[in-house]
This record gives C-alpha cells, structure tokens and sequence, in this order.
C-alpha cells in the first residue's frame, strides 16, 4: 500500500492547525459539499464538531488519546459538542495497519462501556473497498487526508436517519454522485492530499 508522498507527510509534532484547517476543508468540499453525509452540515455550521490531533507513533499512545477523546465526547453536551474528529498524521499510513488497529478501537470503545452510547467511523487517505482498485472513485466516499477515526453518538446517528428520507440509500448516492464527478472531477476538489508543512512548523503541534 502506499504511503503518504515524503513531501506531504506530516511528521512527529506536526501543526495541529495545518491539521485541522486541511481536515475542515475536507470535510466543507466532499462531505458537505459533495453531500456524502447529509447529516454533517448541521454539527458543521453549528460549531458541535470537535477536531483533535493525536501525535501517537504507536498503538498504545494511539489507545490512549483515542480513549481521551471518546470519554471526552460522553461527558460533553451534545449542544456544544456532538462529535469528534481524531486525526493521526504520524502513523497508521498504511490502510492495511489502520484496519487491523480498528479491532482495538473498537475492543477499547467495549472497555470503556461506551458501546451503544457511541461508535467509531474511519476515513483514511488510502482506503479501499474490498474488490475494487486502488484509484476506484467510489473509495473516495470513506478517503481523507488524514487516518481519521470519527467518534459519533448512537443517538444522533439515530435521530439523523430518521429525519433523513431514504437514508438506507445515502452509500449508493454517493457512489453516484463521485462516478458522475469522475476520478480527475474528486481529485481536483484538491481537499483529499495531507498539507506539506514548512521547515520548524512540526515543533508547534499541541497534539491532543
């Protein structure tokens, strides 16, 4: 699997702010604006989405902040914060090890007893559905600039499908929607590439 181009890749420490902002505009031109998540817009504008960094360079650190954030989120309003966004630059790159370490979020989300309360999406630059190729358009609908696990709350996942008709068909939706932009149509929204960051900008990383 490839990993990410050694002029972009973001190192041990790198800007939360390059991150974050990189990540936002991911999330403003193909998740809004593509709709590929009808539900994202609301929490978006509202301010309710929380972006973090984690700068763990090995899945215990990894475990750590991830379990940081999602008791964070459980003990959150969810008027001011209904869900989370946890980027991780510094490892993970491969797709392959980031669907391994998905067996542990999830195994760490049961520890925590927040199962049924909440549960973990995930994004990555390089994710791929089983059977298709790697520049397949319709992998785009689950790729970001960052291995992204997503923190969501089971009840506002429940109260969106309801009030969302025909939600069960969002997944074919997007599908259509990204093969009729066309591969060269997604990658020129130019928001799916991780930012390349200056020289001394990685000190200033806050992490999570």
């Amino acid at each position: 699997m490839t990993s990410f181009p050694t002029s972009a890749a973001p190192s041990a420490g790198a800007n939360d702010e390059a991150i974050i902002a990189a990540t936002r505009r991911w999330v403003d031109a193909a998740v809004i604006g593509l709709n590929l998540c009808p539900f994202a817009k609301a929490v978006q504008v509202k301010g309710q989405v929380h972006y973090a960094v984690s700068h763990a360079q090995d899945h215990s650190a990894l475990l750590k902040d991830l379990a940081r954030q999602l008791l964070a989120l459980a003990d959150s309003d969810p008027a001011q914060r209904d869900t989370t966004l946890l980027m991780v630059p510094d490892m993970l790159e491969d797709f392959a090890d980031f669907n391994d370490f998905l067996d542990e979020a999830d195994a760490l989300l049961e520890r925590l007893g927040l199962e049924g309360v909440l549960q973990i999406a995930d994004f990555h630059p390089h994710y791929q559905f089983a059977g298709t190729e790697a520049d397949d358009v319709s992998n785009y609908t689950n790729r970001a600039p960052y291995p992204t696990l997503h923190l969501l709350r089971e009840d506002s996942i429940e109260q969106a499908v309801q009030a969302v008709p025909d939600a069960s068909a969002i997944f074919e939706r997007n599908i259509a929607t990204l093969e009729a932009l066309g591969l060269s149509g997604v990658q020129a929204l130019g928001c799916f590439a991780p930012v390349a960051l200056a020289p001394g900008e990685g000190e200033s990383g806050k992490g999570v």
